[in-house]
């Protein structure tokens, strides 16, 4: 029998303790009408917190900027309305034992839905793609403005009583478009040859959140080499670009970075320590040495690609996950389709009842089980 142990010793940090070391990854649901969470909602996460995750991390929930979502049903992160259906959400959460910090979000020029009409989008340069023109690029008053959006969400946050905030900044959204040179071809502060330099909006941001929360609160950021306009795309080709990419966020107030692949197990540089290398989450807890949370196809016999193409995935071995986790490589390990179609993934995990582990179905996507 695979020894579970370390995923469910206790994580210490400066600013965030967590029972064991395993993380709910933060998964689109699109299933808050008007943008308001409410009791089935608050159930849904508050079922993972009886299941006996460590840290759940919420759904991607938008900023306050007029084209910050993408899909009709995504929720907001600010009004009155959606803060106070947060606010049952996170009392669900803390009832059952757990703890949980929003996802703040800004879509930028990604479209999920052709059908829902936005206002003119938030880029960069006005790509959404190398070559995909869908707006023009935002003014320095737009940018300001964005900035100061995240960090009054991550405000609203820690005055709900949330035990950390996620900012979003992967998967070719809206921070990822300021990171990648393909959508961020600007001259002025925000662009740059650089990936230090494509780096700017985000230091901002999370310094202007560090700014409104005070010095103990904790901030985690998401990051991903590949974007879902391009899969293979690189921000860092090497491990001295990857120190430019992530110093100048550490130190703006970043106290763990998210590293998000999709496959957890495969190397992010192979030509420097070979194919059992280190991940992603690796290198950023190596280059930065902050506490990082590894993810990617957890569990599970293949990535979340296949999901939207109503593809189910088996159950899977742990064992490759317990040989990086107890060799430090990274310090926490998000868990994403397996929580959607098993509330009980981690309390089973600890339990020793890994042949009762679900499969995942992709009908659970469009239910909150």
């Amino acid at each position: 029998m695979t020894d579970t142990s370390i995923l469910f010793q206790p994580f210490t940090s400066p600013k965030l303790a967590l029972k064991n070391r395993i993380v709910m990854a933060p998964m689109t649901r699109n299933m808050a009408p008007d943008g308001v969470p409410g009791p089935a909602n608050a159930a849904y996460y508050r079922r993972r917190a009886e299941g006996e995750v460590g840290l759940i991390l919420s759904e991607g929930t938008v900023v306050d900027r007029p084209a910050s979502r993408n899909l009709p049903h995504i929720p907001f992160f600010h009004g009155d309305a959606a803060l106070a259906g947060w606010k049952g959400v996170i009392d669900a959460v803390h009832e059952a034992g757990g703890k949980m910090g929003p996802q703040i979000w800004h879509t930028g020029g990604t479209t999920a839905d052709p059908s829902f009409a936005r206002p003119p989008l938030d880029t960069p340069s006005g790509l959404n793609k190398p070559d995909e023109k869908v707006g023009e690029p935002m003014s320095e008053e737009a940018i300001a403005d964005t900035v100061h959006a995240f960090a009054k969400s991550a405000k609203a946050a820690q005055a709900l009583g949330f035990d950390t905030v996620e900012i979003h900044g992967a998967h070719g959204y809206l921070i990822d478009q300021f990171f990648w040179a393909g959508t961020n071809q600007r001259s002025d502060r925000w662009g740059g040859a650089g990936i230090g330099e494509r780096s700017r909006f985000a230091a901002e941001i999370v310094a202007a959140i560090r700014g409104e929360v005070g010095a103990v609160y904790p901030i985690i950021l998401r990051l991903s080499q590949w974007k879902q306009q391009d899969y293979t795309a690189r921000l860092a080709r090497t491990p001295a670009e990857m120190e430019q990419w992530l110093a100048p966020l550490a130190a703006a107030g970043v106290d763990i970075f998210h590293c998000s692949q999709r496959r957890f197990w495969e190397p992010e540089f192979p030509e420097v320590d070979g194919e059992n290398g280190l991940n992603f989450a690796g290198w950023a807890k190596t280059i930065t040495g902050l506490p990082t949370i590894s993810v990617g196809s957890v569990g599970l016999s293949s990535d979340f690609f296949g999901a939207f193409a109503g593809e189910t995935s088996a159950a899977s071995g742990l064992d490759p996950l317990i040989a990086r986790m107890e060799r430090g490589e990274f310090d926490l390990i998000a868990v994403g389709r397996a929580l959607l179609s098993d509330a009980y993934w981690a309390r089973k995990v600890r339990e020793g009842r890994i042949g009762e582990l679900e499969d995942f179905n992709p009908a659970a996507m469009a239910e909150l089980a």
